[in-house]
């Protein structure tokens, strides 16, 4: 079996997470994509929703796709929020699966990666997503720091770049705007009923 891990906040998950877990799906030949929320971001602020309000959108989102699951394991008390703690994780649970991690364009260069030779020893492939806004030779200088003999394991997916971001939709749902038809429409009536994000509509 080969999965898909696809790890981030979903703070909240939006219709350019689905797309591109759809296309890794299909391009990369993966039997299914995990849906990895975490509790501990390093880089980036605390996530806005409690986690059980996350994973009910995951859920809600991904609920018609038999190819993608949750996967709670960065939500466990003792979770780092490391990749490199994240995959012997996702390892333990699947032994016999090879393991494709996916990742935003932005995530890479962005990002001060610990263990990153670590976390590519643990894979068949890291495959990045392009975002609007990173620069292709920002992109490539980190690839190139990457050891030769591990290279060979990053690829970048073939889509167009996608400005949507769950940032843009946290500023919109706090300043009364809508977000249907950016989010799936489970997602939407979610934060409708939960009034999260400090949406004054809900």
């Amino acid at each position: 079996m080969r999965i898909g891990v696809f790890g981030g906040t979903f703070d909240p998950i939006h219709n350019a997470h689905l797309f591109v877990a759809e296309s890794a799906r299909l391009l990369e030949g993966l039997d299914r994509v995990l849906f990895v929320p975490t509790n501990n971001q390093h880089y980036r602020s605390q996530a806005q929703a409690s986690p059980a309000h996350r994973c009910a959108m995951i859920l809600g989102a991904i609920a018609e796709n038999p190819g993608f699951a949750l996967d709670e394991s960065d939500l466990a008390p003792d979770a780092s929020g490391f990749t490199a703690d994240l995959l012997p994780r996702i390892r333990a649970k699947y032994p016999d699966a090879t393991l494709t991690f996916l990742i935003g364009a932005d995530s890479v260069v962005n990002n001060e990666w610990r263990r990153f030779d670590d976390v590519l020893e643990l894979l068949e492939r890291f495959v990045i997503a392009p975002r609007a806004g990173v620069r292709a030779d920002a992109l490539q200088r980190v690839i190139a720091a990457v050891p030769t003999n591990l290279r060979e394991k990053i690829s970048t997916l073939n889509l167009p770049e996608l400005p949507e971001s769950a940032t843009l939709l946290r500023t919109l749902l706090a300043q009364g705007r809508s977000v249907r038809y950016l989010v799936p429409d489970a997602v939407w009536r979610y934060i409708e009923a939960h009034d999260l994000y400090g949406n004054p509509q809900a």
